[in-house]
């Protein structure tokens, strides 16, 4: 046996441990592979991610998860949400968005500032050459786009390497997976924005031209009930939506399989189709408050390929606040 051969090995691992300290979990990270992944490719690559669990009921984080077995199928159901995945960083969904001042309305829910935004990325634990992970519990359909919200602001601040789990946490549980309730403590991260993509933003002025020159579709993300004028959000001051606009409510976006798992993308183009949408042409997605309206932009830009979709942030309570018009009782 070859003493010099043995101990050269031993020095070349001593200093791959050491490079891995040093450059932490981006020496190691993947390139996701679309926009969506599934449990079965985050279990194979969960050494190499950075995940950033969205949730609104933060103590779910470190409760069990009760699942229970059907009587007649024998396949499992979650009875109780709970627990997360390992290594996963818990992110208070509240947090992530930020009041502002605009023309000297304040206006809530919107995204924050690009300093403000790199600490919570760099609270988190994230690092410049990550691969984000991106999950909510997506135990109901308005749990996905808590992760839509999340993914649609890293990517506007400039990182491209993210993905979101589909079906989410209880799809992770339900296809027993490792599971843990135990709280690890992020190291801060050198996570940086690079740039601010304006082409996926959308400004009140952007709606209102949109209007004026019928060349940008509106698509209105929520329920039938707000786009008629049925009802309104406590914070938003008008019934009804902004002229024009298409309605494609949230609710369609997903199926409930185990976890909450977005439509096939031949559906949603169909779905879009019945609803008087072109996919293939400028969008501008709303809802109350930019949340609801991730998902659809998410669906149109990186599931169907537009990438002239934006996402109006205020959405109906900016709209709304400056006094501009809605319509009630129509489908357009």
């Amino acid at each position: 046996m070859n003493i010099k051969a043995i101990n050269l090995r031993s020095l070349l691992g001593i200093l791959f441990l050491l490079l891995l300290s040093l450059f932490g979990r981006s020496a190691l990270a993947v390139e996701v592979p679309g926009p969506l992944i599934d449990a079965d490719w985050l279990a194979e690559h969960l050494d190499q991610v950075k995940i950033l669990d969205v949730r609104e009921d933060l103590d779910t984080f470190t409760r069990r998860a009760v699942l229970v077995r059907k009587r007649f199928t024998g396949d499992l159901k979650l009875q109780r949400a709970g627990a997360h995945v390992p290594g996963a960083v818990l992110v208070d969904y509240l947090n992530i968005r930020a009041d502002k001042e605009i023309d000297g309305t304040n206006v809530r829910y919107m995204l924050p500032d690009k300093t403000e935004f790199e600490k919570l990325m760099q609270s988190w634990g994230v690092n410049r050459n990550d691969a984000i992970i991106i999950m909510s519990m997506a135990s109901s359909n308005r749990e996905v786009p808590l992760a839509t919200r999340l993914y649609w602001q890293i990517k506007y601040f400039g990182h491209d390497n993210v993905a979101i789990l589909d079906g989410g946490v209880v799809e992770w549980l339900l296809r027993e997976k490792p599971a843990s309730i135990e709280v690890s403590q992020a190291k801060p991260g050198n996570w940086q924005v690079t740039e601010e993509r304006a082409s996926l933003l959308a400004s009140s002025e952007d709606v209102a031209a949109a209007i004026e020159q019928a060349d940008t579709q509106l698509v209105d993300s929520r329920n039938l009930d707000f786009y008629l004028g049925v009802n309104k959000r406590s914070y938003v001051r008008k019934k009804g939506h902004i002229p024009g606009a298409k309605v494609f409510p949230n609710e369609l976006l997903t199926r409930a399989d185990a976890g909450e798992v977005f439509m096939d993308s031949e559906d949603l183009q169909q779905m879009a189709e019945q609803l008087g949408i072109d996919t293939d042409a400028p969008i501008i997605t709303y809802c109350n408050s930019g949340q609801l309206a991730s998902a659809s932009w998410f669906v149109f830009s990186e599931l169907l390929g537009n990438k002239k979709v934006k996402l109006y942030d205020g959405s109906m309570h900016q709209w709304s606040l400056e006094k501009r018009p809605v319509v009630k009782m129509k489908m357009e």
